[in-house]
C-alpha cells in the first residue's frame, strides 16, 4: 500500500528511519556490545579446540552422581547395554505451537556404540541406562480450563511423575490479584486441586525397565530442569546420574569411568510434595530432603565420586551442617 501511494524508494527510506530508531535503543542499553565482527578473529574463537575442551570439561564437572549402589559404576566399556525408547508427549511452547509426540531413542545410538554394545533385548544386556527428564507440569501452574469451569485458573506445579493432589497447599496464597489475566482474583490458591506431570510415562519406563532387567543394574540418567521427587523410583534402581542439560558424551564419560564424577547438588531434593508445600519461601535449607536406600540424603552440596560421598573444600564451605 505504501509503495503504491508513495513509491518504493520513499517507503524503503521510511522503513530504514524506523529501523535506526529501534536499533539505537537496543545499542544504548548494551544488548549489542559490538555488532561489527571480524571474521578472521571469529575463526580463532568459534570451534577453537582449547575452548571446546574447556567447555566439555565444565559439562563433565557439573554432572552429579546421586546413587551408586554396591559401586555398580563405573561400568566397563566391554558391557552390553539396553536403552529403552522414551515417549515424549505433545507439548506447547510459549506461543501455543504444538510439537508432535515422539517415541524414540533418547540419545544418539552411534554415540552409545562408542562406549558399549547396544541391544534392544533386556535379556541380552548386562545393564540398562534409562534417560528421563525431571517431572514437567504441562500447564505451568495455570490451566485455562480450570478458569472456564469457575476456578481461579491456578493449579499445582508438581515435582513428581505421578498424580499430585495439593492437600497441604496454602488456603490463601501469598500473591493476590492478577492485572493480566483477571484483576478480580484475590487468591491464587491451588489447594485441593490435582495435576499429573506431562512426562508421567518416564516413571513407567523406569519401573518397566527394572522389571525387564530383573536383578541386573538399572542406571537412571535425569536431565533436571528443577528439583524433583525421587521417592517414586529411587529404591528400584542401582544408580542415578543427574545433569542439567549437558551432552550425552559427558554423561557417558561418567558412566563408563572415563571421567570421575565431581558435581554437587545446587539445590535440595525434597522427600515428597508435602515437604515442598511446608517449605518456607524466605528460609534457606528448611526442606526435608530425600534419603535413599544407601543412607545418603539428597541435600544441597551432596554428590558422590568413586570413593563415596564427596568431602572437599566446597562441601566444607557450603554444605549445611
Amino acid at each position: 500500500m505504501g509503495v503504491k501511494e508513495h513509491g518504493e524508494k520513499y517507503m524503503r527510506e521510511r522503513f530504514e528511519v524506523s529501523a535506526v530508531r529501534l536499533l539505537k535503543n537496543i545499542f544504548h542499553v548494551g544488548l549489542f556490545e559490538n555488532p561489527y565482527l571480524d571474521p578472521q578473529e571469529s575463526k580463532k574463537i568459534v570451534g577453537n579446540a582449547e575452548f571446546m575442551k574447556a567447555g566439555f570439561d565444565a559439562q563433565v564437572k557439573s554432572v552429579v552422581l546421586l546413587k551408586n549402589k554396591a559401586a555398580v559404576l563405573p561400568m566397563a566399556k566391554t558391557k552390553t547395554v539396553y536403552i529403552p525408547l522414551v515417549y515424549s508427549p505433545s507439548v506447547k511452547d510459549w506461543w501455543g505451537n504444538v510439537a508432535a509426540p515422539k517415541f524414540e531413542y533418547p540419545i544418539d545410538t552411534n554415540l552409545i556404540k562408542k562406549y558399549y554394545k547396544l541391544t534392544s533385548d533386556p535379556a541380552k544386556a548386562d545393564f540398562s541406562i534409562v534417560f528421563v527428564t525431571s517431572p514437567h507440569s504441562a500447564d505451568g501452574g495455570y490451566d485455562i480450563n480450570d478458569r472456564k469451569d469457575g476456578g481461579n485458573g491456578y493449579v499445582p506445579i508438581t515435582l513428581q511423575y505421578g498424580t499430585y493432589t495439593a492437600t497441604e497447599g496454602r488456603a490463601q496464597s501469598i500473591a493476590a490479584g492478577d492485572p493480566v489475566i483477571d484483576p478480580t482474583i484475590k487468591n491464587r490458591t491451588y489447594n485441593g486441586k490435582s495435576v499429573t506431570a506431562n512426562n508421567t510415562m518416564d516413571l513407567r519406563t523406569i519401573l518397566d525397565t527394572k522389571a525387564a532387567m530383573k536383578d541386573k543394574p538399572v542406571i537412571v540418567v535425569v536431565n533436571a530442569g528443577k528439583p524433583m521427587i525421587f521417592k517414586e523410583f529411587e529404591k528400584n534402581v542401582e544408580g542415578i546420574v543427574l545433569h542439567f542439560g549437558v551432552s550425552g558424551q559427558a554423561v557417558l564419560d561418567i558412566i563408563s569411568g572415563a571421567s570421575e564424577p565431581s558435581g554437587l547438588l545446587p539445590v535440595q531434593m525434597p522427600a515428597n510434595m508435602s515437604a515442598v508445600e511446608k517449605q518456607l519461601e524466605d528460609v534457606p535449607f528448611d526442606m526435608e530432603c530425600h534419603k535413599d536406600t544407601e543412607g545418603n540424603t539428597y541435600d544441597f552440596g551432596y554428590g558422590l565420586n568413586w570413593k563415596g560421598k564427596i568431602s572437599d573444600s566446597r562441601t566444607t564451605k557450603y554444605y549445611k551442617k
